[in-house]
């Protein structure tokens, strides 16, 4: 990090195009970091790392020789800590960066079916309040979360939704995952998230639809066994109360769009169990 301060002073001191490049690419990466972290414990943590950076400079100003000696000593260690501190962070800008059209290889089935046979699926869940988590697939693969599940490699179709978020059934709990026109698993488990932010009052199963998305660039569409509500999950926002409609467009756009879904503002309903 010291290291990191002093490149950075030094290139503001010859100021020059490629050095201007320079410091707006050092500055995109600090910008991505920066939102990937906030309202999560790692922003303490980064906080804590830039309180003893300003300790260190201050030891240097003010010559305090024993401080500067004893931070300049954790000094080469800081990149280990790092790495092991904000572990899920630096796999989040990764994968954000991963996500590029530049870098995306292959292309994914945008069949009209898919969408159709999941919209049917969730009008009748959402009737008659059968809870279910679905998970559909873009352009970062979900083999890690296939194989916690019951692999099923199986046609997409309203009936075997059904049958997999059928009250009682083996399948019922975790999320079924959607590849293209095919459900690859069912009962899978997913990562929860931890963002304060975003929680609320939301159960296992909401928290399970905005981790899934706050590690990939999967769509999640989750209804409520409480109130058949159906919410939607995108890049770690989720919005709740949703229109069929407002599904279908999503799906849509998520199939066949390069850009992320876009969940449009809406008054939140506040569902306390999922």
């Amino acid at each position: 990090m010291l290291r990191i301060v002093d490149h950075i002073l030094s290139v503001a001191a010859k100021l020059t195009p490629m050095a201007a490049l320079d410091i707006l690419l050092v500055a995109v990466f600090i910008y991505i970091f920066i939102i990937n972290i906030r309202g999560r414990r790692a922003a303490q943590i980064a906080s804590g790392l830039l309180i003893l950076l300003a300790a260190y400079l201050a030891s240097v100003w003010f010559r305090l020789e024993l401080l500067r000696t004893l931070l300049a000593t954790l000094a080469p260690y800081t990149a280990f800590a790092i790495i092991v501190m904000f572990q899920s962070e630096i796999r989040r800008v990764l994968a954000r960066i991963g996500r590029a059209r530049i870098f995306t290889f292959g292309g994914r089935l945008q069949r009209r079916e898919t969408a159709d046979e999941i919209l049917m699926a969730l009008t009748y869940l959402s009737q008659h309040r059968i809870g279910a988590l679905i998970v559909v697939e873009r352009d970062t693969g979900l083999k890690t979360f296939v194989e916690t599940g019951v692999n099923l490699d199986a046609r997409l179709s309203r009936d075997l939704l059904l049958s997999i978020f059928y009250p009682g059934g083996a399948l019922h709990d975790g999320a079924a995952i959607v590849q293209g026109d095919r459900i690859a698993a069912a009962a899978c488990f997913l990562p929860l998230s931890m963002n304060p932010a975003r929680l609320g009052n939301l159960g296992t199963r909401h928290r399970a639809a905005i981790g899934i998305t706050e590690e990939t660039d999967s769509l999640a569409i989750v209804v409520s066994e409480e109130s058949g509500k159906i919410s939607l999950c995108a890049f770690g926002e989720i919005q709740h109360g949703v229109s069929v409609e407002f599904v279908e467009e999503q799906i849509t756009r998520h199939l066949a769009q390069p850009l992320a879904p876009v969940i449009r503002d809406r008054t939140p309903i506040e569902i306390r169990r999922s």
